[in-house]
């Protein structure tokens, strides 16, 4: 397992991050602690969680989990949405969003399922359109100084607005910015035009999600009979929406056809893609039970040279540059 600098902090997480949104949701705990032990075996120190994930019985597991060496392992959470969204409910008045009183109340309830006092990074899950963002940093840089969380994390922001954050906790002297978590994957490069670049010039931490495309990188939605499978895809809304467009399986099949060539797992391949990029920390990994986390932890000792690299990108198109004046970026 390769360790990386998380950001300029002065910790170092393992080139993987298990993700436990499926604890509680696919995996029950009996399982959980299997995939937990599995990465841990394999030299997984980082573990991202959020509030809102199964309903907050994702942390609820996590924090039983981590009780006997909290000090060996980073864990992460998230706040924005109500607990029960996940459930489809959620108070719309003071049960979501970036502003003080929510946050106050999303982070103690986190602490008290995670059975934690303190939280390594806890991230903005997503922009809150209606509060500003110096009433949120300043939420956030008081959790800091009052030891409940060490980290600063932004997530799902566009590049302007990771960047207008930088920019107020310089102004305002507060607890910077360490890391960002974007999606990522061969079917969704958005990130490598500005959010990638941004991230390493700020020295920011990045841990992308959803590496394998909602599993459509696998190639399992490729075989006929799945489209009633239980996996994402056929089962949430927001994945059949993400990745509905029929070149997603077009890219798919070329991707899987590809590493069959190799002699790889396309798991493995699609994660060790993700981890190549020199902007990426880790890519957060996941499953519901222990076979199926097996092959995204095997890319932990995959080398991506630059020649694969190079052939896989091009499976794909890249998105197109910043810069209105494309015409004058030296490649």
């Amino acid at each position: 397992m390769r360790y990386k600098k998380l950001g300029t902090t002065g910790i170092k997480v393992s080139s993987l991050c298990l993700g436990t949104m499926t604890f509680g949701a696919g995996a029950d705990e009996t399982e959980a602690g299997k995939i937990y032990a599995e990465s841990r075996n394999k030299g997984l120190n980082f573990f991202d969680c959020a509030n809102l994930y199964a309903g907050g019985q994702s942390e609820e597991i996590l924090g039983r989990l981590i009780k006997s060496h909290r000090e060996e392992v980073v864990i992460s959470s998230k706040a924005y949405f109500p607990v029960d969204s996940y459930a489809g409910g959620g108070h719309e008045t003071w049960g979501r969003g970036l502003n003080r009183t929510h946050l106050i109340r999303a982070l103690d309830d986190s602490l008290k399922r995670l059975g934690t006092d303190y939280i390594d990074v806890y991230y903005m899950h997503r922009f809150d359109d209606n509060c500003s963002l110096e009433e949120s940093l300043s939420t956030y840089n008081d959790f800091v100084r009052q030891g409940k969380i060490n980290y600063i994390g932004l997530s799902n922001f566009a590049a302007w607005q990771y960047m207008k954050a930088v920019g107020i906790t310089k102004q305002y002297n507060y607890a910077p910015i360490a890391c960002v978590q974007p999606m990522y994957s061969l079917l969704k490069r958005q990130c490598e035009s500005e959010i990638l670049p941004m991230a390493e010039s700020e020295g920011l931490g990045v841990f992308s999600y959803s590496p394998l495309g909602g599993g459509v990188l696998t190639g399992k939605y490729l075989t006929k009979g799945k489209e009633n499978d239980d996996g994402r895809l056929n089962k949430m809304a927001m994945y059949k929406v993400r990745y509905q467009d029929k070149i997603h399986a077009e890219i798919a099949e070329e991707f899987t056809n590809y590493a069959h060539d190799k002699g790889v797992s396309p798991i493995t391949l699609a994660l060790a893609w993700v981890e190549s990029h020199p902007a990426i920390t880790a890519p957060i990994i996941g499953g519901r039970s222990v076979e199926q986390i097996k092959a995204s932890l095997d890319a932990a000792d995959m080398e991506m040279t630059e020649e694969m690299r190079n052939e896989i990108s091009k499976i794909t198109r890249a998105p197109v540059t910043a810069t209105d004046r494309s015409e004058e970026v030296v490649k």
